[in-house]
């Protein structure tokens, strides 16, 4: 059927944002790994789509279907904030393909201290990455703050997983793989408000419903972080706690001790099955665009919010970032 432009939003998630279903359905669509492989010419035309949509001019005859393949690539590939194209690495698309070979590295090459250090390294690398390019574009952040953020992170990350595999070495060897967990989980606290520090010095942009500027938030700048951060834990967590209990398992099989070879990439793919549908789960557990109610916000912000708007502005809007 033709697009019904008189009804349809192109900017308008296709499911309701303020459940916990709808949002993971959301991010279902645009986490989808096969987007990655999505060529530039696919990107640029799926981008013209959702300008001209947004301007009424889509051509007669457009599909349904076009349109919302259309948002789909878009949303998966181009800055909510500036519309910008994101680079594929930092995409959350590519959570679940990179996502997948460094963890399951990190899972299966944690006994020597080598091994250790360089994947915590990896990974830091790409989470810092991914940070970074899923921030909240209001807030720029210099390359000595990018610097800091990820010396500190990686840091965090290689200190806990050495001083806990040091710790646990006379322990259960269950235990010795939990190890990795515990430093990415440790590197998150770090990494995340270390790469976002701008908007906790100077504060996120806040919006009332209707998109009108408001002013800038330290406190909603907190919680869209600290949101953030319970989000990249979560997505981690069942994969990394699981995934080693599974593995334990399965290398006292007969098969599995003939073929160790395969103990890595086996490793690899439960990864990639976790993560799938870790990704979308995690990144749907708080709404992209939060809430806040003005009572929270600094008594400054709050004081000209009210002295301008009177009680007609009760709650304010902000991009929490992924």
């Amino acid at each position: 059927m033709e697009a019904d432009l008189s009804g349809f939003n192109i900017d308008a998630p296709r499911w309701d944002q303020c459940t916990f279903l709808g949002r993971v359905k959301h991010f279902f669509n645009i986490t989808d790994p096969r987007t990655v492989f999505a060529s530039e010419q696919e990107l640029d035309w799926a981008k013209a789509v959702v300008e001209k949509s947004r301007m009424g001019l889509v051509p007669p005859g457009t599909q349904m279907e076009q349109l919302l393949y259309a948002k789909k690539l878009y949303d998966s590939a181009f800055h909510p904030d500036t519309g910008e194209k994101m680079n594929v690495i930092g995409r959350m698309s590519f959570q679940v393909p990179g996502g997948m070979l460094i963890t399951g590295f990190m899972l299966q090459f944690y006994r020597t201290m080598p091994a250790v250090i360089f994947w915590q390294w990896v990974n830091q690398s790409f989470n810092a990455l991914v940070n970074y390019t899923n921030r909240n574009a209001a807030s720029p952040t210099s390359v000595r703050q990018m610097a800091l953020s990820y010396f500190t992170a990686t840091t965090t990350a290689v200190a806990t997983a050495v001083g806990m595999n040091m710790w646990t070495k006379r322990a259960p060897p269950l235990v010795g793989r939990w190890v990795p967990f515990a430093a990415v989980a440790a590197a998150n606290c770090v990494n995340i408000p270390m790469m976002r520090q701008q908007e906790l010095i100077q504060g996120i942009c806040v919006k009332d419903r209707n998109q009108n500027e408001l002013g800038h938030s330290q406190r909603a700048a907190a919680v869209g972080i600290a949101q953030v951060v319970i989000s990249r834990i979560t997505m981690a967590a069942p994969g990394m706690i699981l995934l080693p209990v599974i593995m334990e398992r399965l290398e006292r099989l007969h098969l599995m001790k003939k073929v160790k070879v395969m103990h890595a990439p086996l490793q690899v793919l439960l990864c990639g099955c976790f993560l799938l549908f870790m990704v979308p789960v995690a990144c749907g557990l708080f709404p992209q665009e939060c809430e806040l109610s003005v009572s929270y916000l600094e008594p400054e912000l709050r004081d000209t919010i009210k002295a301008k708007y009177g009680e007609q502005v009760l709650f304010v809007y902000f991009n929490k970032g992924l």
